[in-house]
């Protein structure tokens, strides 16, 4: 019989990191081995040196390519010729190489159509910086090489809990420039479209938070949302998007209101991360939105701290494997669903002998 089994391609990240502790655990899990059929990007030489001075039971193969990989194993796609020295705990230019390296290959395999979802182990963000990577993460090099024109949005989540940024990695000086009536209408739109998508939920209720403390008190601590923010949620709200604000942030969280809303929009990368993670560090999980690719990580980062003790939870990496199978699904449900979309049936309220009437679905809704 074939196997039907998500694919899901798994960049090593930084090897001097909890990468590879939180991967090699997460599938010393037979069931997790039923569920998918995993493909690391890196060094089977690194897998094996993390394996055995963790001392984690966790068995691997090696393959040349996804094409290789078999069901019910955990596979290995060597993707550097060099010897890859692990120091744990250490910034090391060639452990970014190395890390980029796996990520360039995972990318091209998914162009091939060897892999169906990408799950990222957690990078240095310096070390990894060289002549074909010079962006701030992830997510904007992923949406370069895979978006095909598309936006991306970061949308951090744990269950029913997620909340999305308007502006990611820049400095905090260039944020309230950053932010347009035009680019909050886009993120908003791609956080429905993604909410309907990819989470499978019908109408989706949004909100936005302020920018400015108290959001703005009637303008006496700034203008941003009588003149940026409300606009943009009552044009987008006029074109049938459910969305709520500007919410005051500071007090959004803790009085539990994010718990009405199917998500938060956030100005700011701090604004909405360090609530979330003080919620839900241990098993949130780092989703890229709005492109073709379904790519998501740990909401947690190389975490030198703790590198090489043995003592990394494997939580919020075996969630991001967790919420990219079930992204596959949903939308693999909502293509099928639109194929032979049912015709829609109403009666036109105009027409005094009440005839049935049929139209064809919106394609939008």
């Amino acid at each position: 019989m074939e196997d039907n089994r998500i694919r899901v391609g798994i960049t090593q990240g930084d090897v001097n990191g909890v990468g590879y502790e939180v991967i090699l655990k997460t599938f010393s899990e037979p069931l997790m081995l039923e569920l998918c059929t995993p493909i690391i990007y890196g060094s089977p030489k690194v897998a094996a040196y993390h394996r055995k001075s963790l001392d984690i039971n966790a068995s691997f193969s090696i393959v040349n390519s996804a094409s290789e990989a078999a069901p019910n194993k955990l596979s290995v796609v060597n993707c550097s010729d060099d010897e890859v020295k692990v120091e744990f705990s250490k910034a090391d230019p060639e452990a970014g190489k190395a890390a980029l390296d796996a990520l360039e290959r995972a990318i091209e395999e998914y162009k091939q159509g060897l892999i169906d979802v990408i799950v990222t182990a957690p990078i240095n963000k310096h070390t990894i910086q060289s002549e074909t990577f010079d962006f701030p993460g992830h997510t904007e090099y992923i949406e370069r090489k895979l978006g095909n024109g598309a936006k991306s949005l970061m949308i951090l989540m744990k269950d029913d809990f997620r909340v999305a940024l308007v502006t990611g990695h820049i400095p905090v000086s260039q944020i309230a420039s950053t932010i347009t009536k035009d680019l909050i209408k886009e993120k908003i739109a791609i956080f429905n479209k993604s909410l309907k998508q990819d989470f499978s939920i019908g109408r989706p209720r949004i909100a936005v938070l302020s920018l400015n403390p108290h959001a703005g008190d009637d303008g006496l601590l700034g203008k941003e949302e009588q003149e940026i923010i409300s606009p943009a949620l009552q044009e987008m709200n006029d074109e049938g998007v459910i969305c709520y604000g500007p919410y005051a942030a500071d007090g959004f969280m803790g009085s539990e209101n994010y718990m009405r809303f199917d998500g938060i929009l956030a100005m700011y990368h701090d604004q909405g991360l360090a609530p979330f993670k003080a919620l839900a560090m241990d098993e949130g999980v780092n989703y890229t939105a709005g492109l073709p690719v379904i790519r998501t990580s740990p909401a947690h980062g190389t975490a030198y701290d703790i590198a090489g003790q043995g003592i990394a939870s494997e939580d919020s990496f075996r969630k991001a494997v967790y919420v990219a199978l079930d992204i596959f699904r949903n939308r693999c449900r909502d293509k099928e669903a639109r194929v032979n979309p049912l015709r829609k049936q109403y009666y036109e309220k105009r027409d005094d002998s009440d005839k049935l009437k049929l139209d064809s679905i919106d394609d939008d809704m």
